[in-house]
């Protein structure tokens, strides 16, 4: 069933607006404002068990419930809800199109401001603004989609619900403590997940730099999932030095290439896996 669910999330994310529809926050950041001004301040930990644990022990007892009824399938929507619920926020191809336009008639003070307006960076001057353009991309893509499908396809929809509830924890949290340890749990989330993207880009890209880049790093507690998911992705890319105008443009498409033939081998190996393992 989980096969069948990540594909019908692909044909929702082309074919319809479900996707906006379903990503519905408002109630889930009321909560987290609500435990941050009242007596839990004190209590990161006991926070984060309301808003992450409790939700994913709910979806797991409404799985239990469902499962036995019609042969489990009643519990197929429940899981495509829950995942493209999981899902990144926003549409990041949209996003990129106005930094993509400017960049390409070189105007270098237009790209910044729409680097700092729609997506959410402190951006440089000159052509390393494009450099970061180019992470954010790749960082993006898989925190939003390959990051949730890893967790989903590893252990199903609660272990990606639990992974967007606490990316949404660390991004909207205003408490420092409950922010800190929204960010240490991603951190262990994200250790396996962006290893395996980074192999899978240096199976798709250039292997022997991938290899270069991350040998002494690829194993290491340290660095951060973005990181190592933005120098892998680069150097399978094979990134040119910046440059202004169309040429620094492409570099993005090339990216973009790349993390689709990632995500064809992830769903090639899973097929693989249903129908053989």
């Amino acid at each position: 069933m989980s096969f069948l669910v990540i594909l019908l999330v692909l044909w929702v994310e082309k074919f319809s607006a479900w996707r906006l529809r379903i990503q519905q926050d408002g109630p889930w950041l009321a909560q987290l404002q609500r435990l941050q001004q009242g007596g839990l301040q004190q209590a990161p930990w006991l926070c984060l068990a309301i808003l992450v644990l409790l939700p994913v022990l709910a979806l797991g007892l409404l799985l239990l419930i469902l499962k036995p009824l019609a042969y489990g399938w009643l519990a197929l929507p429940v899981h495509l809800l829950v995942l493209i619920y999981s899902l990144g926020r926003g549409d990041l191809l949209a996003a990129l199109g106005p930094f993509r336009d400017a960049w390409r008639r070189g105007d270098g003070q237009a790209a910044y401001h729409v680097a700092e307006r729609d997506l959410a960076l402190q951006p440089e001057e000159g052509t390393e603004l494009l450099q970061q353009v180019q992470g954010h991309l790749l960082w993006q893509a898989y925190q939003s989609f390959f990051a949730v499908i890893f967790w989903y396809l590893l252990l199903g929809p609660m272990a990606a619900l639990a992974y967007r509830l606490l990316a949404l924890s660390a991004e909207h949290a205003q408490q420092a403590a409950l922010r800190e340890r929204a960010v240490q749990l991603r951190h262990a989330f994200d250790w396996l997940p962006a290893r395996v993207l980074a192999s899978s880009f240096a199976l798709v890209g250039n292997f022997v730099a991938v290899s270069r880049a991350l040998l002494h790093e690829l194993l290491s507690w340290d660095i951060s999932a973005a990181q190592l998911v933005i120098k892998a992705g680069r150097a399978a890319g094979e990134m040119p030095p910046p440059v202004m105008g169309e040429e620094g443009v492409d570099t993005l498409d090339q990216l973009w290439q790349l993390l689709i033939r990632a995500a064809v081998v992830w769903y090639a190996g899973y097929a693989v896996w249903v129908l053989f393992i």
